[in-house]
């Protein structure tokens, strides 16, 4: 694969950099997920259980990889899921992933709990991007925060519906990271060796401003700050009427993220979504709740082409995203396979991320015999018995 790091040839490579490079508290943020991480592991093995039935002696030219996501174009089938904090991962970390995106012609999603104004993000791409919305500091915060991203040129807001408290992340307790943000002495001290370990971040990270807060989400007596993240995120649970006044004001596509089961997808339709994320938060929220992969049918199924069906989690090569398409999904999102991306290497590891999955599906279609996205389904398949909706 041309164009890659030398020695990287899958996320896993990157991966592995992004751990060397990070300390341990950073790396665990994007690595690790709720309670036993049990959803965590669960949405990437899901995709192991998928046998394939390819097709031989299959000759065409081009590979269709083309898809289109709320009537846009796009090259692949692969969009950037927000993900929080990544301006920890490497300075101006979300320009750097969003200019990336744009420079390979698919979109970036910006979280909320960016570390960097979304005005900022915006001018970094020549592209398309969404914006991903919390109700953090209420309801006047988030109409601002919305008539922003408005003004900014975003085109779609994405809703996430699974975060009425934060996760239980025990990496992060484990690792200090309670101690460190709030910089208490002396209960900060044991933690701190991780973070002198990584001179050459520590040295990015200070020169950024250090310890961030959320210029997006502008209370009465500031921007956020990193260390009221729980508070304001238990206050800032999402009811399904919050979507009447959310699409009053925003007035144009409304993605709902977060979406397991079919009731919920109905709701989503009903409340006026152009489309639906299936995702589980990458493990990050409630442990135990089924992958990604195995809700996907049953959300396909309740929506039918009512809205279009989107899906995150788990997904670390192209024939996943193979595999989530022929299950069901238009398109897929991907958030940790970036994520060690641009910690490994700013711009450009996001950038590798992205070629290592798109030539990966190619790869994947024309093993399969298959020459467009568009006719993958279960002819090209087989699941284990016991597997949801086999």
């Amino acid at each position: 694969m041309s164009g890659l790091p030398a020695g990287v040839a899958s996320i896993e490579d990157l991966r592995r950099r992004a751990k060397r490079r990070l300390p341990r508290m950073v790396f665990d943020y994007i690595d690790g997920g709720a309670d036993n991480e049990r959803t965590m592991r669960s949405n990437s093995a899901a995709f192991r259980d998928i046998v394939w039935r390819p097709r031989g002696a299959v000759k065409f030219g081009e590979v269709d990889l083309s898809t289109t996501v709320l009537g846009q174009r796009l090259p692949f089938p692969i969009i950037l899921a927000p993900v929080g904090s990544s301006r920890m991962f490497w300075p101006h970390g979300e320009e750097a992933a969003a200019a990336a995106a744009s420079e390979a012609g698919t979109i970036y999603t910006l979280s909320t709990l960016s570390g960097t104004r979304l005005e900022d993000v915006r001018a970094a791409s020549q592209g398309t991007c969404w914006y991903q919305l919390y109700l953090c500091g209420g309801r006047d915060v988030a109409a601002s925060a919305i008539a922003r991203a408005k003004a900014a040129g975003y085109s779609a807001l994405v809703v996430t519906i699974d975060t009425a408290v934060a996760g239980m992340r025990e990496r992060d307790i484990r690792d200090g990271a309670p101690q460190l943000i709030a910089r208490k002495f002396p209960a900060m001290l044991p933690y701190v060796p991780q973070v002198i370990a990584r001179p050459w971040w520590l040295l990015d990270f200070f020169q950024e401003g250090g310890v961030m807060n959320f210029p997006n989400v502008v209370l009465p007596d500031g921007p956020m700050k990193y260390g009221d993240i729980g508070a304001q995120l238990a206050a800032a649970a999402v009811a399904w009427t919050d979507l009447d006044w959310i699409k009053e004001l925003w007035d144009g596509p409304i993605i709902v993220k977060g979406v397991h089961v079919a009731d919920d997808a109905r709701r989503a339709v009903d409340a006026g979504a152009s489309a639906v994320v299936v995702s589980n938060h990458g493990g990050r929220q409630l442990d135990g709740v089924a992958p990604s992969l195995h809700a996907l049918p049953e959300v396909v199924k309740a929506v039918g082409d009512q809205v279009e069906v989107l899906l995150d989690g788990g997904i670390r090569s192209g024939a996943d995203v193979a595999t989530a398409l022929a299950v069901g999904a238009r398109a897929v999102l991907i958030g940790r396979a970036y994520a060690y991306g641009l910690a490994a290497g700013g711009k450009a590891g996001v950038a590798a991320t992205i070629q290592i999955l798109r030539s990966g599906l190619e790869r994947t279609l024309r093993l399969l015999g298959c020459p467009s996205i568009r006719e993958l389904s279960d002819e090209f398949y087989s699941l284990p018995d016991g597997w949801p909706n086999a």
